[in-house]
């Protein structure tokens, strides 16, 4: 009886460790993205990609043996939808936010985490940055509960200029089309910036309207009538996806140079126009070798579909959040603050390189692959015979473009 006694007495501490554990309350990551209207399809993309990196993030363990549970939000595409319901995701306890469509609403996003973090201390929230690539976020709206974990613009656009020069593809006459908003208008400085080194002429320059053109052939017969041998956008969405159809209608002759030509739909509506157009990915498969031929086969199987377009470094980047949860140590609560510590230093290694995060302004350093439209892609898209063949891939270092003077990040005490 006494030794069962003093056993008891040896477990108690574990015993009430675990109950501690076990009352902790849970992290709650909240997904505020467009689920629905004309740019879902990007919104549900980013979904599926949280959804995995969730899974996976708790079939390593979670927080210290705590679940991470996902509150997914649709922000219905705009500004006041994101601002609604993050309010929303606050009221429900998340300590996370991630959103990556549009760069407009992750500019409200991040204003509205910066107000809400400096009147709630102790109670701070995260954004973590899954897509909105516009320079402002980690330049004059830089702050310290942000972190980006896609690329930029400059970034993007001096790997494809690179690329493409390298593939003898360039040429000397590009025309820049691009949404008018601050991403776009990022892209088009970019393009205009990187002539020089890339040894062409911006023959001419648009801006359009975001989501709202259902008909881009006066574009595209624009593009034919200044003879560009190039034509350089950052389109996403409906609006790549309709540009490209312009494009096959019409028989351009012009390749593109994009960022977002791997989103799904894009090859299957270009078709043979595409052959010989590039993108700058943050994830190809081939280039990837066999660690990239693993990932494609794990996420295929839990997701009903291989990993493209921005799903790959959104698994990256929340995974890049799992490493840093393992650096906050186990309590009642997450601290955030020391979960923002621990991921602004974090470092994961990726089938395409290391991926870390730069202190200074919270812009992961991430690889880069430039790639072509080809047949003789190992990996094909959109059910067709074309896929994206690699040809020039940039390590973390080789894609980084310095941080911007105008981030003048204010650190807790």
């Amino acid at each position: 009886m006494k030794s069962h006694s003093v056993l008891n007495m040896s477990l108690l501490p574990g015993l009430l460790l675990a109950s501690a554990v076990a009352a902790a309350a849970p992290v709650r990551i909240a997904l505020v993205e467009t689920l629905s209207g004309p740019q879902a399809a990007t919104g549900l993309t980013y979904r599926s990609a949280v959804r995995y990196a969730v899974d996976r993030i708790n079939a390593d363990g979670g927080w210290h043996g705590q679940p991470l549970e996902l509150l997914e939000y649709d922000n219905q595409g705009g500004p006041a939808g994101a601002a609604d319901k993050l309010k929303a995701a606050i009221s429900d306890g998340a300590q996370i936010v991630v959103q990556g469509a549009s760069s407009a609403i992750g500019g409200q996003i991040t204003e509205d985490v910066r107000k809400w973090d400096l009147r709630n201390p102790g109670r701070e929230l995260i954004y973590l940055n899954v897509g909105a690539e516009a320079q402002s976020l980690t330049g004059d709206k830089c702050q310290f509960y942000h972190f980006r974990v896609a690329g930029n613009a400059p970034m993007r656009v001096k790997a494809l200029v690179a690329g493409m020069k390298q593939d003898g593809a360039l040429g000397s006459r590009v025309y820049s089309i691009n949404q008018n908003y601050s991403w776009g208008q990022d892209m088009e400085h970019a393009i205009v910036d990187a002539a020089a080194s890339g040894g062409y002429a911006v023959v001419e320059k648009t801006l359009h309207d975001v989501g709202k053109i259902q008909d881009f052939s006066p574009y595209v017969n624009k593009i034919a009538a200044a003879k560009a041998d190039t034509v350089m956008t950052g389109n996403w969405g409906s609006d790549l996806l309709l540009l490209m159809k312009a494009a096959k209608a019409a028989g351009l002759k012009a390749r593109f140079g994009t960022v977002y030509l791997d989103q799904p739909g894009n090859i299957a509506n270009a078709g043979d126009v595409a052959l010989g157009d590039y993108v700058a990915q943050t994830f190809n498969p081939e280039a990837g070798g066999e660690a990239g031929a693993a990932f494609v086969r794990d996420y295929q199987s839990k997701m009903g579909h291989a990993p493209t377009f921005i799903e790959p470094q959104t698994v990256f980047g929340m995974l890049l959040v799992g490493e840093a949860l393992k650096q906050v140590p186990a309590g009642e609560k997450l601290d955030v603050r020391k979960l923002a510590l621990a991921l602004e230093k974090a470092s994961i290694e990726t089938p395409m390189g290391t991926l870390g995060m730069r202190a200074d302004d919270h812009q992961a350093l991430l690889p880069l692959a430039v790639s072509v439209v080809s047949r003789d892609a190992k990996y094909k898209a959109d059910g067709t015979d074309l896929g994206f063949k690699p040809v020039k891939r940039f390590t973390a270092q080789e894609a980084a473009v310095p941080a911007q003077s105008t981030c003048k990040m204010q650190r807790p005490s």
